[in-house]
């Protein structure tokens, strides 16, 4: 059997590129694919993938870092495959795409240096842009510019409204909560911790 993996980090990221890659290499049976980060290789269908493939079976990715973007994971995985019988063919790393019959041995010399020098790039990449994005975050603090969803509280005003809601319109919590633009969880969970007492 001969199977395609395909890896994007994100939902909004377009897999097509990869896939017309693997498509127009070689015929494959069946594909896999995640939008899921590459830190890991704890991904629904790149786990699928392993549990599937058999002695025998080829494995086509487009590029080493939609494998994965961790140098020692990446070569505990590539092991995995190697002890399996399992051949890994990667688009941007030529050699593992050349069949010497008898000579393997030297296929497999040259492609565990290469693995080696681009696993190393691939890690260094997400960490440059993990440090990349801490210091744009920094930066941006130090202007003021504030992250995650803004702090609610709950103002006499506000119950107010929420109890005129509840008693004189007759809406249940949920409703009067919602029109307020407040999740009723949100709405018991701001009274527990603001009010107790204070309204």
């Amino acid at each position: 059997m001969i199977y395609g993996y395909a890896r994007v980090s994100t939902n909004g990221q377009s897999l097509s590129r990869q896939l017309d890659s693997i498509n127009q290499y070689k015929k494959v049976d069946r594909l896999f694919t995640d939008k899921k980060s590459g830190k890991n290789f704890e991904r629904k269908g790149y786990q699928e993938l392993k549990e599937n493939v058999k002695k025998g079976d080829e494995v086509i990715v487009h590029a080493l870092d939609r494998f994965g973007r961790n140098k020692d994971l990446i070569k505990e995985e590539f092991t995995w495959f190697k002890n399996k019988g399992v051949i890994i063919r990667i688009l941007n790393m030529p050699t593992t795409l050349i069949e010497i019959e008898g000579q393997e041995w030297v296929v497999e010399m040259i492609n565990n240096i290469i693995l080696e020098v681009l696993a190393s790039f691939a890690q260094n990449e997400r960490e440059e842009l993990i440090t990349r994005v801490k210091e744009g975050m920094e930066a941006a603090k130090k202007r003021g510019v504030k992250f995650g969803r803004p702090k609610l509280s709950i103002t006499s005003d506000l119950f107010k409204q929420y109890q005129e809601l509840v008693e004189s319109k007759k809406m249940s919590a949920s409703q009067a909560s919602k029109e307020l633009g407040i999740s009723r969880r949100s709405w018991y969970n701001l009274v527990d911790e603001n009010m107790r007492g204070n309204i």
